[in-house]
């Protein structure tokens, strides 16, 4: 079985899931606190669960990387998770998956849209081990598991996300443009819809929690209230949509153009998206359909983890939108933002953070 057929079924099932979840009795919290400090909605772990399950048994996988995962597992060719201590009954397999089994399930018991975010690097065994603490020791199979997943995004060979909402939408880039596939419940398979997306060069939607924009980077404050305005590089006024489903309102920028972020602020420096599995892949499947995602000033796939759970500030959507935003970025002389956009570059998170 391909990862891809593993991941048709695991969010054929999470589809389901989701949408009969207030008549099975899975909304709500599961009681327990994820390694990122939030409380996990029941559906957290069910989709983990559904993802993990699908993808070990694929036979391809030699490391799984969650949101909902303390640390990376690794998987031996009979789908065995193998844990510190446990030895390698075969040859682990040729990739590594990573994912957030269900970004946006806080707005799940309010019916609003969610999705699946997902990528796929090659096993490298040789890549740099950058953790962040440097005082930890590693075992031997702790060590290759974190080599193996400490990749930066421009060694993603694949990434998507699954959007679930009024239709179920796959959308898959494997490197050569991006796919877009839709649900066909009426015979349980996908069906391309969406046949060589390209992002418009140009939008005129922004997608911010403009709650915390006073929080915000002054370059990015500034760039948003001149869009607002009508005095950008389009001469025309922007509107606001934000849907607060980091999926759904990326998948909305990708169809329709203009830009989505989820910055920096007083309070998260490094954002709050997650590099490995949220921002990475989510910029590689933009980059592929022409478009571009920053941190502001930083190219988020050139960016190599220093930690599974690192956070990054993250600005996508179409390409001259960001070019745009970059702009006011590079205009700045404030120190402070220099230091921490050169940190944030360098892996130096301790400067950053």
């Amino acid at each position: 079985e391909s990862i891809f057929t593993a991941l048709q079924t695991a969010t054929k099932t999470i589809s389901s899931l989701v949408r009969r979840s207030c008549l099975t009795g899975i909304t709500g919290l599961e009681g327990n606190i994820n390694v990122q400090g939030e409380e996990q909605k029941k559906l957290d772990v069910i989709t983990n669960d559904v993802l993990k399950n699908a993808l070990e048994w694929s036979g391809h996988l030699a490391t799984l990387a969650s949101e909902e995962e303390d640390a990376p597992v690794m998987i031996d060719n009979r789908g065995n998770r193998v844990y510190s201590g446990d030895v390698l009954i075969e040859q682990s397999g040729d990739y590594v998956a990573v994912f957030d089994p269900l970004d946006g399930s806080s707005n799940i018991d309010a019916s609003i849209p969610t999705g699946t975010v997902f990528g796929i690097f090659q096993n490298n065994e040789e890549c740099v081990i950058a953790d962040d603490d440097p005082d930890q020791i590693l075992d031997e199979d702790e060590q290759r598991c974190l080599q193996n997943t400490l990749q930066p995004g421009n060694n993603l060979v694949a990434a998507g996300y699954c959007l679930y909402s009024s239709s179920t939408i796959l959308m898959l880039t494997i490197g050569n443009g991006v796919q877009g596939y839709t649900l066909d419940d009426t015979i349980g398979e996908y069906r391309l819809t969406h046949r060589d997306v390209m992002i418009p060069n140009r939008g005129k939607i922004y997608s911010f929690n403009e709650a915390n924009r006073w929080d915000w980077d002054q370059p990015l404050q500034d760039y948003i209230t001149d869009i607002q305005q009508g005095r950008g590089s389009l001469k025309a006024r922007y509107s606001s949509r934000y849907i607060g489903s980091m999926v759904a309102d990326v998948h909305r920028t990708l169809l329709y153009g203009g830009i989505f972020g989820y910055p920096a602020d007083k309070k998260n420096q490094n954002g709050k998206l997650r590099l490995l599995y949220e921002a990475a892949p989510m910029s590689f499947l933009v980059e592929q359909a022409g478009g571009l995602a920053l941190t502001g000033r930083t190219r988020i796939m050139d960016i190599l983890p220093a930690s599974v759970h690192q956070r990054v500030p993250c600005m996508l959507g179409s390409r001259d939108d960001v070019e745009e935003m970059r702009r006011y970025y590079e205009n700045s002389e404030d120190p402070e933002l220099l230091a921490r956009c050169e940190a944030r570059r360098s892996g130096q998170l301790e400067t950053a953070a």
